[in-house]
């Protein structure tokens, strides 16, 4: 590989694609001008929108396969459907270093697995992790694991904090962060087992990526005292939808109460930028981008109803965590 950074990119996963995705990597393309994109898909779907979006010839390489993993498919039945889909290729590359980091749109189940079939875990890391991007008062929290592990050990939480700390440094350059442990109690007593075990842990030791700061209430998560919030994937999952349903019914129940009275009409006529402003803060597509961490590769997965907005800024996160050395973060302070 060249100086330039190289996506991957299945573009055939995911809803409306691969037009979102082209036309994602159109929007990527304007601002990022040390990467390249290594397309794999169905090339008389996607040479018209190459056209359409206007991406330069030297901004990309388009690799040629009809065969693609649906979303129908189980992790099983789309890793047994053979190495030419769009998405076994995709990883592929990174397993033969023709690219930097992978990203997808498609099948969260085949991605991790195919994933994990292709690449190699991170020495001394047991298990990988789904992170993700969270707003915060103050600016971005990291919440990990949002689902990858239903069942976890106290190591794995200790890995899953040294892991999100890299990610926030590789993303937001922040030399050390505060991290706490999801938990139904801020006191020291609260908790099963596994989380007090966890708390012994984090809190006699120092780590150079992050300082501990114990534990942290559902409630207190988009304070911004914390930047990254560890859980089992049962907990944070749960979580995380939490959130994203909280969210998505703010916005619907404020936009019904603008819109259909003409003092409410009013009312959002005077507040436009205070309104817009709050609008931008909870559009998921700005936070688009989950990491699977772990891997000796950046796996990114893009959620698949995002439109080319949020495919974009899928592209944003990836190619950070490779600017940002995430995995040699995570290989210099894992344990």
């Amino acid at each position: 590989m060249n100086n330039k950074i190289i996506i991957a990119i299945d573009a055939m996963g995911g809803d409306d694609s691969p037009n979102k995705v082209i036309k994602g990597i159109s929007l990527h393309s304007k601002r990022a001008n040390n990467v390249n994109y290594k397309i794999f898909g169905n090339k008389d779907l996607i040479n018209p929108l190459i056209n359409k979006y206007k991406i330069s010839k030297d901004k990309f390489t388009l690799i040629h396969t009809d065969k693609v993993v649906e979303g129908k498919d189980t992790a099983l039945s789309a890793a047994k459907k053979g190495k030419d889909t769009s998405l076994w290729l995709s990883i592929e590359s990174l397993k033969h270093n023709e690219a930097h980091a992978i990203v997808s749109a498609g099948n969260t189940g085949a991605l991790f697995l195919i994933s994990k079939l292709n690449l190699n875990m991170i020495e001394n890391i047991d298990k990988p992790a789904l992170s993700a991007l969270w707003p915060s008062k103050k600016g971005m929290n990291v919440v990990l694991d949002l689902g990858a592990n239903i069942e976890c050990n106290s190591k794995n939480l200790v890995d899953f904090s040294i892991m999100g700390s890299a990610l926030h440094k590789a993303l937001f350059n922040k030399d050390k962060v505060n991290v706490a442990l999801l938990n139904i109690g801020s006191e020291e007593a609260k908790g099963n087992a596994m989380i007090k075990d966890t708390y012994q842990i984090l809190n006699g030791n120092k780590y150079s990526l992050f300082n501990f700061k114990g534990y942290i209430e559902g409630n207190n998560i988009m304070d911004g005292d914390v930047n990254v919030i560890v859980a089992d994937g049962f907990t944070g999952n749960i979580a995380l939808k939490t959130a994203e349903g909280t969210a998505n019914f703010i916005t619907s129940e404020l936009k019904n109460a603008l819109s259909t009275s003409l003092l409410g009409k009013f009312s959002s006529m005077l507040n436009f930028k205070n309104l817009n402003n709050f609008k931008k803060k909870l559009d998921p597509r700005l936070y688009n981008g989950a990491i699977l961490l772990g891997l000796d590769k950046p796996v990114i997965k893009s959620h698949g109803s995002t439109d080319s907005i949020g495919f974009a800024n899928s592209l944003n996160v990836c190619q950070k965590t490779i600017e940002g050395k995430l995995i040699d973060q995570i290989k210099q302070n894992i344990i």
